[in-house]
């Protein structure tokens, strides 16, 4: 054997140990490090999520409400009407229609309060009398029992209550706060969101900016497409829920109508938690028979709202699989609550067409230059 030659048992070289290791665990690692690096990615953009939480949700649902408001931005600013005077006109005109809405609540809430209150006084002294009389046969003694526990109860946890009364002081002032982020944005996004997404677009390189614009616009009108449709949609829920309280003569049927009409903007489980709140006030109120009736009612509405309303106005604007609506809600309610149920969603949906246009749209077109930035309405 010359000096030239390797030996033919030498297998310290790393392509020697290379091809001994099977062909499946060496592609099974490679996949493996390449998932801990997306995963710790992953990690790094959570925890950056939720210590920024204060500032990207008011971000978030100033989004929604740009995808809500900015059709009727673009109508006025078609028909000459100046963007920034627009942008003023919408949000003035929402402001008083929420304002609206709320004095009307209010006022329907203090006006049925006492009619409400009398009924569950009624309903409590019917419940004692049948602990007495009925299967349970309990006596006074008993009774007087069961109330002082709960007496004793509530005297034990005062000082949990008074610190979740403070603790709620705070909650409201942050969420003061937080409002008044919400609509910063929602100014300059409704008045410049062109110019904003064309500076946003700078990030990408220039070879696939194009293509990083069109997925962005797609994206965004997915959302105006959501937003819109589940307004439509909560405002037929409510319609429809409300008009049998109303016709069964339940006591605050307008708020409980409000509650249906911001609980569809929760996908799957917020009208369900709405509906559920009317019939268990209408239990209370006028008793096991109306109670069944609003049931049948709410039943009849959702059925509706899933049979017809969203695959006609959510079907083909969204298209997302109902798995997928149901993980990504369980996601955003395990990470961050009501906030995340409310934002998971159309956050997948924007998401998925953004994925969408990447993948089936061209890389350019005729007579729009990657680096030609778009222009303001």
């Amino acid at each position: 054997m010359t000096a030239d030659q390797p030996a033919s048992n030498d297998i310290g070289t790393p392509d020697k140990v290379l091809s001994m290791v099977p062909h499946g665990l060496r592609v099974a690692a490679a996949v493996s490090w390449r998932l801990l690096v997306v995963a710790g990615a992953l990690t790094v953009v959570g925890f950056l999520a939720v210590a920024l939480a204060p500032v990207l949700v008011p971000v978030a649902i100033a989004l929604l409400l740009a995808g809500l408001f900015a059709p009727a931005v673009s109508w006025l600013a078609r028909k000459k009407v100046p963007r920034g005077l627009a942008t003023a006109i919408v949000l003035v005109a929402g402001i008083a229609l929420a304002g609206a809405v709320v004095t009307f609540v209010v006022i329907t809430i203090t006006v049925g309060m006492p009619e409400l209150i009398d009924q569950i006084t009624t309903s409590v002294t019917d419940l004692h009398a049948w602990l007495r009389t009925g299967p349970l046969r309990l006596s006074q003694g008993q009774l007087d029992a069961m109330l002082a526990n709960l007496t004793s109860m509530l005297d034990r946890n005062k000082s949990a209550i008074a610190s979740g009364a403070l603790t709620t002081a705070v909650t409201v002032g942050e969420l003061l706060v937080e409002l008044l982020l919400v609509v910063f944005c929602l100014i300059f996004f409704l008045a410049q969101g062109t110019r904003i997404w064309t500076f946003v677009l700078r990030a990408a390189p220039a070879r696939i900016r194009h293509r990083a614009d069109v997925a962005g616009r797609s994206g965004f009108t997915t959302l105006t497409h959501y937003i819109r449709g589940t307004a439509a949609v909560a405002f037929v829920d409510a319609a429809g829920i409300g008009l049998g309280l109303l016709i069964i003569g339940v006591p605050l049927a307008a708020p409980l109508s409000t509650l249906v009409f911001l609980g569809a903007f929760v996908p799957v489980i917020g009208s369900v938690i709405a509906g559920a709140a009317a019939v268990l006030v209408t239990l209370v109120a006028k008793g096991t028979l109306a109670a069944v009736i609003v049931l049948a009612v709410v039943i009849a509405v959702m059925q509706v709202e899933s049979h017809v309303l969203q695959p006609l106005l959510l079907g083909r604007a969204v298209r997302l699989h109902p798995l997928a609506v149901v993980l990504a809600l369980a996601t955003g309610l395990v990470t961050a609550g009501i906030v995340g149920a409310l934002l998971a969603v159309p956050l997948v949906a924007v998401f998925s067409s953004g994925v969408r246009s990447l993948t089936t749209r061209p890389p350019a077109t005729a007579g729009h230059s990657a680096d030609t930035p778009p222009q303001d309405d």
